[in-house]
């Protein structure tokens, strides 16, 4: 089994989730009391989301990298970011290790082309929703990527930074999120990716009339399958 090294903290509310489902899935697996060789590092968000918000990539990307190496000394034998908005910053990781990464939008690309779905609506963070290293890594799969528009992609945001990485999960939030799926579908999405880690704490596969793609979920579910392949 090769040691899984995860990147938590942004927030810890979804490297929780991480650790639950990589370790289930090892149990169910392999049976008995198996559990995942992993280890954990756990930034503070509080620092990662200002180098977002001021819009500081370069250090973010320096910062996550030395905890990349600190992994791999470790004895990581490959890294997963544990969150969708930080893979901006996947080469300057990888700069600073020799072991690989696990990213995230590949991960869902192949879960989507599995189910034959060519067009998809994507739901995260403003920085996921509107920029291109996450949506261009789906292009390049032939995936079509729609987002919501300007007021519902700030609201979508603002649900994810107040509330979700604070552990809060309300109901009228879920409501409007539902709302912007179904906005979604009709123009044209035949599956909604939940592209940030903690959505899938707040959407569950009953509040859409498409598939819905939580990457957590099959980020992790990936992570198991590179640490058990032979």
């Amino acid at each position: 089994m090769k040691v899984i090294g995860l990147i938590g903290g942004m927030s810890w509310e979804s490297s929780v989730e991480y650790y639950r489902i990589i370790n289930e899935e090892v149990k169910r697996r392999l049976g008995g009391l198996h559990s995942a060789r992993c280890l954990l590092y756990s930034v503070d968000f509080e620092e990662i989301e200002r180098y977002q918000s001021e819009g500081d990539w370069k250090k973010a990307g320096e910062t996550l990298g030395d905890v990349a190496r600190s992994l791999e000394k470790g004895g990581a034998d490959f890294i997963v970011i544990c969150t969708n908005t930080m893979h901006k910053v996947i080469g300057d990781i990888q700069k600073k290790i020799s072991i690989p990464i696990l990213h995230i939008a590949d991960a869902a690309a192949n879960q989507i082309k599995k189910q034959g779905i060519n067009s998809v609506g994507l739901l995260g963070t403003k920085y996921t929703m509107e920029q291109d290293f996450y949506k261009s890594r789906l292009d390049s799969n032939r995936i079509k990527v729609m987002v919501p528009n300007d007021n519902e992609r700030e609201i979508v945001n603002k649900v994810i930074y107040e509330e979700l990485c604070l552990g809060k999960v309300q109901q009228k939030s879920r409501d409007y999120y539902k709302k912007v799926i179904r906005g979604l579908i009709e123009t044209g999405a035949e599956g909604i990716i939940l592209g940030c880690t903690e959505i899938g704490l707040l959407i569950k596969p009953e509040n859409s009339e498409v598939p819905l793609f939580d990457t957590t979920y099959i980020h992790a579910l990936e992570a198991v399958n590179m640490s058990l392949r032979k």
